[in-house]
C-alpha cells in the first residue's frame, strides 16, 4: 500500500513542519482539515516547508474501521518508532518515524472521535522537562486554540520504543502536539474549521505564515485522564453528552442485555469533564464508556 503526502516548499526558506493525520481512518474531521489544508497553504505566502500527510490508515478508511489497522489489527498510533521488518502497521510507524519525523522540526498529529466516539475538541501537550521545547510546545498549542488542553506527562521516554506518533518527535527533541476534533463518523463544518484555523495559527506563532496567532486566552488544563470501561457485553444508554461536566458518583449510563434487563449503571469514578462518551449502543467487554478529563488547579 502507499500512502499519500503533499510538500509545500515556501518561497522562503525556513522550518519545516508536518501534519500528519489518518492514523485511525475513520476519524474524519481530523483528515478532510488536512485536505483543506493542502488547499488552503499558498507557497508564496509560507516560510519554510510543510510536510502534510492526510490519511496514514487507508484500509480503516476504505473499509470503513475504528481503532486499527485492519491488515494486521493494531493501532496505528501505538507502534512508533515501527520496525522495518514488521507486520504493515510497524512498516508504515517505520517509514513515518523516518521519512516523516526525522525531516521534520516540529509535529502536529491529527484525531478525533472514532465511529464509536462522541467527542468534544481538545489538545494534548506532553512536556518533556526539557525548557525551550516545551516553551515552543505550549506556544504551538496554545497558538491551536482548542479550549481543552490535557497536560500528558507519563509517556514513554525510550527512543526505541516511543509508542506515539507525536511522542516519537517529541523524545527526538522536536516540539510536537495533538490536537484532536469531530465525533462518531461526522464531518462538521466547525469541526473542521477549528482544526484548520488552528493550524494556520499555529504556523502564524512559529513565523511560517504572515500575521498574528490568535491564542487560547484561558484554556481549560486536564491533569489527569480517567477511562471508564465496560465490565461486560450489553446495550449502552448514555446520560451524558460530550463536553458536560460530571460530579463524582454521577451515572454516566445504563447497561441493559439483549432483552431489556439491567446489568450495570457505570458511575462517574472522579469529578470531570466528558471529553468522550461511546456514541453507539454496542458494547463488549473492555471498551471505553467515558474518557473523563480532571481539571488542573492551576495553569501549568
Amino acid at each position: 500500500t502507499s500512502i499519500p503526502v503533499v510538500i509545500v516548499n515556501g518561497v522562503k526558506p525556513g522550518k519545516v513542519l508536518a501534519l500528519v493525520s489518518g492514523a485511525h481512518g475513520t476519524e474524519y474531521v481530523s483528515i478532510i482539515a488536512i485536505e483543506k489544508l493542502i488547499a488552503a497553504l499558498d507557497p508564496a505566502q509560507v516560510t519554510g516547508t510543510v510536510i502534510l500527510v492526510p490519511l496514514i490508515n487507508i484500509q480503516s478508511f476504505e473499509q470503513k474501521v475504528p481503532h486499527v489497522n485492519p491488515i494486521d489489527n493494531k493501532s496505528m498510533n501505538r507502534f512508533y518508532p515501527g520496525k522495518p521488518d514488521g507486520t504493515q502497521t510497524e512498516r508504515a510507524s517505520y517509514l513515518i518515524t523516518r521519512e516523516i519525523v526525522d525531516r521534520c522540526d516540529y509535529l502536529i498529529d491529527y484525531h478525533g472521535g472514532d465511529l464509536d466516539e462522541s467527542l468534544r475538541p481538545y489538545a494534548y501537550w506532553g512536556p518533556t522537562g526539557r525548557e525551550a521545547q516545551d516553551r515552543t510546545s505550549k506556544e504551538m498549542v496554545l497558538a491551536f486554540g482548542l479550549d481543552h488542553i490535557i497536560i500528558w506527562r507519563e509517556r514513554p521516554t525510550d527512543p526505541a520504543a516511543t509508542r506515539y506518533l507525536d511522542n516519537t518527535a517529541s523524545v527526538r527533541g522536536k516540539p510536537s502536539i495533538v490536537v484532536e476534533a469531530g465525533y462518531a463518523g461526522s464531518v462538521e463544518s466547525d469541526d473542521v474549521a477549528l482544526l484548520v484555523n488552528g493550524t494556520l495559527s499555529t504556523m502564524r506563532s512559529l513565523k511560517m505564515l504572515p500575521g498574528d496567532p490568535h491564542p487560547i486566552e484561558n484554556p481549560v488544563w486536564i491533569e489527569k485522564l480517567v477511562d471508564v470501561l465496560a465490565d461486560g457485553s450489553g446495550i449502552w444508554y448514555p446520560l451524558v453528552k460530550r463536553g458536560t461536566y460530571v460530579s463524582a458518583g454521577m451515572k454516566l449510563g445504563t447497561i441493559t442485555d439483549y432483552v431489556g434487563k439491567v446489568i450495570a449503571e457505570p458511575r462517574a469514578p472522579v469529578s470531570a469533564v466528558v471529553l468522550h462518551v461511546n456514541a453507539v449502543p454496542s458494547l463488549k467487554k473492555g471498551d471505553n464508556i467515558a474518557d473523563l478529563g480532571v481539571p488542573a488547579a492551576k495553569a501549568p
